[in-house]
């Protein structure tokens, strides 16, 4: 049997990547029973910078192609404006891909996890990979000791069950109080919020004795801040990472589409629970973020998920992270 040194796997973002054949199956579902199941033959992407003292470890948990953007973005304007749009950024009118990056940060006293993908019920569609992801990092579930979650959408909570167990088993949670008290409210029982609740009622309520539940401007660690961001759901939350004078906003899913949701901030989105909340918010987050040039990780941004938004006249340009944090 091989063994595999963890600091090795450590010191360098690319190892896991460049050696797959040392990812088996039985490495996979050591320590991880429920995922025995899982045989493919390269781990999903991974990636890895500093933030000061902190490590970020993205995954991506997984990407699906959809048809007709117009029917998720830009609902509120004619769909030959939104073709128009993605076609002027060298994207096809027609189609749409959405990707999912949970990301994970060591700060060398806590491993916190920043919501958990698609878990089980993505798996048959080729998702829900973020235990494969973090175990090809060098992370096992065990290692986690907080898990955050921005909002309780199903492609955020989906990984926090496995088999029926939390899928992290040594973690205590952190949650919005206002996300949380939504979904658990019996008044969302025969409305549109009905299928959310009943998956937050599944994953996330059984956790509820172990989660602090918190407001804007709370310190989950020292370093890490949350702030309201209403809109996208009724509780939903961001997060501003600080470390060493270096600084990662996790926006969440502030913005939905690097083009779409950035450069029309005010464009209605399908998933936007308080569509004219949600297009405030956008402006708000993204011109404090354009305008102190800080990161920013978006969880469906194109993997890695990580860059900048640079001022335009009616939004913003995405501007994918290089080597900004290797220096």
């Amino acid at each position: 049997m091989v063994t595999i040194n963890r600091r090795i796997l450590l010191g360098g973002a690319g190892l896991a990547l460049a050696a797959p054949s040392i990812m088996t199956r039985a490495a996979l579902a050591q320590g991880t029973d429920t995922m025995t199941s899982i045989d493919h033959a390269m781990p999903p992407e991974t990636h890895r910078f500093k933030l000061g003292a902190f490590e970020v470890v993205v995954v991506k948990d997984g990407a699906r192609p959809s048809e007709k953007p117009g029917e998720t973005f830009g609902t509120d304007q004619p769909p030959e404006a939104v073709g128009e749009l993605l076609e002027a950024n060298f994207l096809p009118a027609d189609k749409f891909v959405n990707s999912f990056a949970p990301v994970l940060v060591n700060t060398g006293s806590e491993v916190i996890l920043f919501d958990t993908g698609l878990g089980e019920g993505g798996r048959v569609n080729g998702m829900g990979r973020l235990i494969e992801g973090l175990t090809a990092a060098g992370y096992t579930r065990e290692d986690v000791t907080i898990v955050v979650l921005t909002h309780m959408h199903g492609d955020h909570i989906g990984g926090l069950m496995e088999g029926g167990k939390p899928a992290f088993p040594n973690a205590r949670y952190v949650a919005g109080q206002a996300e949380y008290d939504f979904w658990v409210d019996p008044a969302r029982a025969g409305t549109p919020a009905e299928n959310g609740q009943k998956g937050v009622l599944a994953s996330v309520k059984p956790l509820a004795e172990k989660t602090t539940f918190i407001g804007d401007g709370a310190d989950v660690v020292s370093g890490v801040t949350a702030m309201a961001a209403f809109g996208h759901s009724p509780g939903h939350m961001i997060y501003r990472l600080e470390s060493e004078g270096r600084q990662l906003v996790l926006a969440a899913d502030t913005a939905n589409h690097f083009v779409l949701s950035l450069q029309r901030p005010d464009w209605e989105v399908k998933f936007d629970m308080d569509k004219a909340a949600a297009a405030a918010t956008r402006r708000k987050v993204f011109d404090m973020i354009a305008a102190d040039r800080l990161a920013f990780l978006g969880y469906h941004m194109p993997f890695p998920a990580v860059g900048y938004a640079e001022k335009l006249d009616t939004g913003y340009r995405f501007v994918p992270k290089a080597y900004q944090f290797d220096i």
